[in-house]
């Protein structure tokens, strides 16, 4: 799913190609991308709206209307934004379009249907998009944005002090900070040399600061990367390449580049979760509490050696275990390339459905 960064990049690129535009129609194509309205009441209720800008909130576009009222778009798994002339053909992957006056649209296409489009209103008082008049914040449970010049390290400090889980799960929390996933997670970590099993409660100060640090360091590297083009996101004005830049996130058996030995993967809260064992150290009470999960891992040392039917590769029999490890590494990496080739494939083809860059 697009994180902080990809969600910014999206958003500044759509901002010189929509802001000023008005809205005069909109066609939808699968009910349940519109999270607010029925799609005949969503057409009318954006028809006439002009478009005063474009920003982000978490892991969410804002579009800001004339009339106090906002778009928010959840671009989820496949979701992807494009501006293109209105005679252009539409795929059947679009699920919602905006037309505008200059006789341009905006699509959103999404091929797993995951993304979600809401419109809501300000509150007269408080300004903030409510989900109706005296409703709840639409924002109102999402935690602060790690990039704000004003989120201090004792802002940080102050939050994590209150939790008592481990690192991962609560850095994937948005009521904890907003926008931060998987991918940036893993990373920050691993910048911070902290485990994602070590428990928030046993950080010392200097740990503190390290994690602070690392999320708002490599966040703010990725926006200038425009993000990581891992699978299906793209911007509207392309790729980004922070993919090139990640030390540890989908590297599962390749040598950690501080110490060289193998960055392992474990699964928790179903998310994917890569590190190294020897820079990101557990402490004993953390490790005897995530014993069930530790056992999980793949990626680094086995504790025997494989049985001649798990051996990878042609004529893989008699391979010595250093000959067989190598196998296996060849094989992932070789997975690996196939899926970015297969992800890359893909976003090229969405863009060239839109007509190419806007």
């Amino acid at each position: 799913m697009p994180e902080l960064p990809e969600v910014e990049t999206v958003a500044r690129d759509l901002r010189p190609l929509i802001v000023g535009s008005t809205i005069v129609g909109a066609r939808c194509s699968w009910a349940r991308t519109l999270r607010t309205h029925a799609p005949e009441a969503f057409a009318e209720a954006v028809a006439g709206r002009r478009v005063e800008a474009v920003g982000r909130r978490a892991k969410l576009v804002v579009v800001e209307l004339s009339g106090d009222a906002a778009l928010t778009i959840h671009l989820k798994m496949t979701g992807q934004l494009f501006v293109v002339p209105a005679d252009l053909p539409v795929d059947p992957y679009v699920r919602l379009v905006l037309e505008l006056a200059d006789g341009r649209e905006l699509r959103f296409r999404d091929i797993r249907k995951f993304g979600r489009v809401g419109l809501y209103g300000r509150d007269p008082v408080t300004g903030e998009l409510v989900t109706e008049v005296g409703g709840s914040a639409v924002f109102g449970a999402f935690g602060p944005e790690p990039l704000d010049p004003d989120f201090t390290v004792r802002d940080f400090r102050r939050r994590l002090r209150r939790r008592k889980g481990r690192l991962k799960p609560l850095l994937l929390d948005q009521s904890f900070l907003a926008g931060v996933g998987n991918i940036y997670a893993d990373e920050a970590l691993w910048t911070a040399r902290l485990h994602p099993l070590r428990s928030a409660s046993s950080l010392r100060p200097p740990d503190e600061r390290h994690l602070y640090e690392a999320i708002r360091s490599i966040l703010g590297e990725a926006v200038e990367r425009r993000g990581s083009s891992i699978d299906d996101y793209t911007a509207p004005d392309g790729d980004g390449s922070m993919q090139e830049r990640l030390q540890v996130y989908q590297r599962t058996g390749e040598p950690c580049p501080r110490c060289g030995r193998p960055i392992k993967r474990i699964v928790v809260g179903a998310r994917s979760t890569h590190f190294c064992s020897w820079c990101q150290r557990l402490s004993p009470a953390d490790r005897a509490a995530a014993r069930a999960i530790l056992r999980t891992q793949t990626g680094g040392d086995v504790r025997r050696g494989r049985r001649w039917t798990e051996l990878t590769g042609e004529g893989s029999l008699g391979l010595t275990p250093d000959e067989a490890a190598a196998a296996t590494r060849d094989a992932t990496r070789a997975r690996t390339e196939r899926t970015k080739r297969a992800a890359a494939t893909r976003r090229a083809a969405a863009r060239d459905s839109a007509g190419g860059k806007s």
